[in-house]
């Protein structure tokens, strides 16, 4: 013993009589039996509702259910309906001990419903833990949940992890704001350049439900009109929620929000926030502290209470489909939500989908346009290299820029930046045959051919080098850039105007605004900034790359992307002018140049009627191994009507890009399969292939089978 611990000890020997009871006492309660944490082995129940239903954290078929757990006395108050909660997950049937199921792992879940006994006959575990008291998963958010998991063949617990944000403690314990007093209705501004507009923003404000598929004029006036739509929502005293593609969209709305109704009055809620700030903010609109939300897909979900609009901008956006498991889409969540809170929808694009014209020709919604007097005057001149300018200039025909485009762009540099709209980033082409424009491929898997230099000729798939090429639908042995990088084409431009300052934007820097100065500004498809008092003129390049591509929405997603490169341009009177680069003939491309996007909807929406084509009827894919789907299909119980179109072989997932959602592992042979069938029949081909991708989850070992309900991508 050391002379520290001697001293220690005769110190405790000498102690007065009051201190040595105190320690008695520590040492007695520490003594007190207690009961196993996290087990809670002979520990007392509830006396009401002992019974918790519980929605483990597990996104796997088999397990989309709930299960019954003890509640201890000590967890009684903690324990409502709408708490994360901690249970132990697997113990097995025989391991009890003293009226309570052991083992199993900790995993996480939330509480459902409190019960006075369960179903379940055999001994129930313990809830282990209350993680927060906090209640985050209401009736009406659960409900819409399960609608989402049903819709899309997946599981309950998997739609949660993208409705429930992350627990962060530091901003649970901040108390949320009071809640601000309902805003005056507000004026109708530039909602009166609309037939429908001022009787729209009336409905909303006195607390109707109006819904609508809303065709924006071209500028930039769209993100005042949401503004004034959610504003007089508020009036109404309910709530507003603004689901957007992209931060950049959502920054616009915020600035336009915060000018028309102040600070905090509304909620931003993007993956740009960081975790502690969005969870504050998703907290904010949970406890009815703030009534208004804007934000990218995640903000579909929101628990805005007592809503009274969903507003969605731009459907056709790839960013609206989620990548993670089951992959919503938002507009298709959004209607659901629509549907079970009985509330106003407004769904509004400069362009038009095929989906919205469906929503308008069924009678679900109507829809919101302006004259074709006011459309002619907000829009800019469309031009196409025609039979005239072929005359006029014999190379127009195999030109990259014929005359008239290079003509636009020196007489646009005279007032204003000059947009290039280019359909992919880069520097690297893939090639085609410079006669015909046959898109080169290769002879051993039939992938894209690339230059990636002036002799070295290889496949996009499998990496190898091709030489002695020639076409197969002519015979030439010349090949030609199919698709012109954005880089490759800002170095163009920049050799030909070199007074001219070049800015691009794309995937790796993308820009918000740009001054109203002269400039080429070169981008890609969606990633157009904002001019300042609007472009001058616009280029779109290369739109029959955009058309060719094998895709049933090809010519849907040109348009999409032309009108909102055009939408940036000046009107017509102030010399704003467009010029596409495409056959002049195309449906798409003479509806950009009467801007009537809607129109092409409709034509769209009536030939897919006559195929039996997505939205008219419901459609899943089915991809993996080949014996698997082939397997996967058997064992399916899918209904009568449904026709399985396919299998057919997938393309080689190039090993240095990441990897497409449900797409194929790098190096494996995959197959995919379509299922399709008729209106009113998508519930029971979605109960179907849940049932069947959950009995092959629960076997288990199985090659990976991959469902997806609604591919945006069919061919």
């Amino acid at each position: 013993m050391s002379s520290e611990n001697g001293q220690v000890d005769g110190g405790a020997r000498g102690a007065p009589p009051e201190q040595l009871a105190l320690i008695r006492e520590t040492v007695s309660k520490a003594d007190t039996p207690r009961a196993k944490p996290r087990t809670w082995r002979g520990a007392a129940l509830a006396r009401e509702l002992p019974v918790a239903r519980v929605l483990v954290d597990k996104g796997v078929l088999h397990l989309d259910r709930y299960f019954d757990y003890a509640v201890p006395e000590e967890l009684d108050a903690d324990a409502q309906p709408g708490v994360r909660v901690r249970v132990r997950f697997g113990a097995g049937r025989h391991r009890v001990r003293e009226g309570r199921r052991e083992g199993g792992g900790l995993i996480d879940g939330f509480l459902v419903e409190r019960l006075a006994e369960s179903d379940y006959s055999g001994p129930l575990a313990a809830l282990a833990q209350v993680v927060s008291p906090e209640p985050v998963l209401s009736e009406e958010l659960l409900g819409l949940a399960r609608a989402v998991a049903d819709r899309y063949a997946g599981s309950l617990a998997d739609v949660l992890q993208l409705a429930v944000p992350p627990r962060n403690a530091r901003a649970e314990r901040r108390p949320s704001p009071d809640p601000a007093p309902p805003p005056p209705m507000p004026e109708p501004g530039s909602w009166s350049r609309y037939e429908q507009g001022e009787a729209f923003l009336r409905s909303l404000a006195s607390g109707g439900a109006p819904r609508a598929v809303w065709n924006a004029l071209p500028g930039p006036l769209w993100s005042e009109e949401l503004a004034r739509a959610v504003a007089a929502t508020l009036a109404s005293g309910r709530g507003a929620l603004v689901v957007l593609p992209d931060g950049r969209t959502v920054a616009r709305v915020d600035a336009a929000l915060t000018e028309l109704l102040g600070e905090g009055r509304h909620a931003v809620l993007t993956a740009d926030a960081g975790p502690e700030k969005r969870y504050a903010q998703w907290l904010a609109v949970r406890r009815g502290s703030v009534r208004a939300v804007i934000g990218t897909r995640a903000a579909m979900f929101a628990p805005v209470r007592d809503l009274g609009l969903i507003a969605l901008w731009d459907d056709g956006d790839t960013s609206h489909s989620e990548q993670h498991a089951p992959q919503p889409h938002a507009r298709e969540v959004l209607l659901l939500r629509a549907a079970q809170d009985k509330c106003g929808f407004l769904l509004g694009s400069w362009s038009c989908t095929v989906e919205a014209a469906q929503l308008v020709e069924t009678g679900w919604a109507g829809p919101l346009v302006a004259g074709r007097d006011r459309v002619r005057a907000a829009a800019p001149l469309v031009r196409t290299v025609g039979d005239g300018d072929l005359a006029r200039d014999e190379a127009a025909r195999a030109a990259r820029l014929p005359t008239l485009a290079w003509q636009t762009v020196r007489e646009g540099l005279r007032h204003g930046p000059v947009l290039v709209q280019v359909p992919r980033r880069g520097y690297v082409p893939r090639m085609a045959c410079a006669n015909c424009r046959t898109p080169a491929r290769c002879r051993h898997c039939s992938g894209p051919l690339e230059a990636h230099g002036a002799d070295d000729l290889r496949c996009g798939w499998c990496g190898r080098e091709e030489a002695g090429w020639h076409c197969p639908e002519c015979g030439g042995f010349r090949l030609r850039a199919q698709v012109v990088g954005a880089r490759r084409t800002a170095e163009e431009l920049g050799r030909a105007f070199p007074a001219v300052p070049v800015r691009t934007s794309g995937r790796e820097h993308v820009l918000d605004t740009v001054p109203g100065a002269p400039a080429l500004v070169v981008s890609t498809p969606g990633a157009e900034p904002v001019a300042e008092g609007g472009y001058a003129a616009a280029l779109l390049l290369d739109g029959w790359a955009m058309l060719g591509r094998p895709d049933l929405r090809a010519a849907e997603d040109a348009l999409r992307r032309w009108i909102g490169a055009a939408a940036l341009v000046r009107p017509q009177a102030a010399g704003g002018t467009v010029v596409v680069i495409a056959e002049p003939t195309l449906r798409p491309v003479q509806a950009l140049v009467r801007w009537d996007p809607v129109g092409h909807a409709v034509r769209e929406l009536s030939e897919r009627t006559e195929l039996g084509f997505p939205p008219v009827s419901r459609m899943a894919a089915v991809s993996g191994p080949g014996e698997a789907v082939a397997e996967f299909l058997r064992a399916a119980e899918l209904p009568g009507e449904a026709e399985v179109l396919g299998p057919v072989p997938l393309p080689l997932a190039p090993a240095d890009r990441p990897r497409r959602p449900g797409g194929s592992p790098p190096g494996d042979h995959w197959e995919r399969a379509l299922i399709r069938v008729p209106p009113g029949r998508g519930a029971a081909l979605t109960g179907a292939l849940k049932s069947a991708q959950a009995a092959r989850m629960a076997r288990g070992g199985e090659a990976p089978v991959r469902v997806r309900i609604d591919p945006p991508d069919i061919g």
